[in-house]
């Protein structure tokens, strides 16, 4: 009997990656891993506790690749890069930004807050934006976001006319995020008394 063949842990999340990206994470399963890497079930089930396991570590997997995305200065303010990263990600990777960020699932709970958060920290950093507190900002991010994810769904499901590139995507993106501040320093203004 020829010897069993062995697979690494990187090699399993691997070939789960190149199926989950075509046609989705739910379609991860222990059979399907198995087929395309020849083998039983086996090894598998020695690298993960269950098929949960190995679908947690395929996203894992991705939200590096998000975060590689966001990692670039694309234009040197920090909203808009966010922004374009989500939009490239969107079109890159179109059936995971589906997959995570248009079905329910568990793999963005904590995600979602952490990366909040760490973009909130982030662009209270900008000089035109320490006026606002934390919690004003938390608000401004929620705004663009709502309309950068609306934008990126529409990127990833190829809604948009074919004359509406990605110079167009950024420039919307940047008029939007543009609107959403000035509002918010008009509005603190009022509130103010006319100072900020």
């Amino acid at each position: 009997m020829p010897p069993k063949k062995k697979f690494s842990k990187d090699q399993i999340i691997e070939k789960a990656f190149e199926i989950a990206r075509v046609e989705g994470i739910e379609a991860i399963t222990a059979r399907r891993i198995a087929n395309v890497l020849e083998c039983s079930v086996a090894p598998i089930y020695v690298n993960f506790k269950d098929i949960e396991d190995l679908k947690k570590a395929v996203v894992s997997k991705i939200f590096e690749i998000s975060k590689s995305f966001s990692d670039i200065e694309y234009t040197g303010d920090k909203f808009l890069d966010i922004g374009i990263a989500s939009l490239r990600f969107a079109k890159e990777y179109s059936v995971f930004f589906r997959d995570l960020l248009l079905n329910k699932n568990s793999y963005m709970n904590d995600y979602d807050e952490k990366m909040g958060n760490d973009i909130v920290d982030f662009i209270s950093e900008e000089k035109d934006l320490k006026v606002f507190s934390k919690d004003e900002l938390n608000i401004i991010f929620l705004k663009m976001r709502i309309f950068q994810l609306g934008l990126s769904t529409m990127v990833a499901n190829e809604l948009l006319p074919e004359s509406f590139g990605e110079n167009e995507q950024i420039e919307l993106l940047k008029s939007v995020g543009e609107d959403v501040i000035n509002l918010a320093l008009l509005r603190k203004k009022e509130d103010n008394g006319g100072k900020i």
